[in-house]
């Protein structure tokens, strides 16, 4: 049996699309265009084939919040820089960097959307 993604897909709601996809950028990095998908305003991460991929969203369905599942980012090695952008914008740092041991570190914060979010960094 070949090696499968546990995860292939997330998606990170927004009440404004233009403003998330404006501060993700910015706290990242990169551009993320906004675009209507059947009703849905969405905005891609950057991906590439076989890899993990995600968007923010905007519609009906999709409410954000502090509460269910937490999808954490690849902060790479930048994860002191992308703690201090967010903590300089309309972002808000919940948790510092935390050592996981062997397995790098994690942060929490919580965007303009009013998502609670975490980064990871192997090292």
């Amino acid at each position: 049996m070949s090696e499968q993604l546990v995860i292939s897909w997330f998606e990170i709601p927004a009440t404004d699309i233009n403003r998330a996809a404006a501060w993700y950028g910015k706290i990242f990095d990169y551009e993320l265009s906004p675009f209507d998908m059947q009703g849905q305003i969405m905005a891609f991460f950057p991906m590439s084939e076989g890899t993990t991929g995600g968007a923010l969203i905007q519609s009906s369905e999709h409410e954000p919040s502090m509460q269910g599942s937490l999808v954490y980012l690849n902060a790479g090695d930048r994860m002191d820089t992308l703690l201090e952008r967010i903590a300089e914008s309309e972002g808000e740092v919940l948790m510092p960097r935390t050592s996981i041991g062997e397995h790098g570190f994690i942060a929490m914060f919580k965007d303009t959307e009013g998502n609670r979010v975490a980064l990871h960094s192997p090292a």
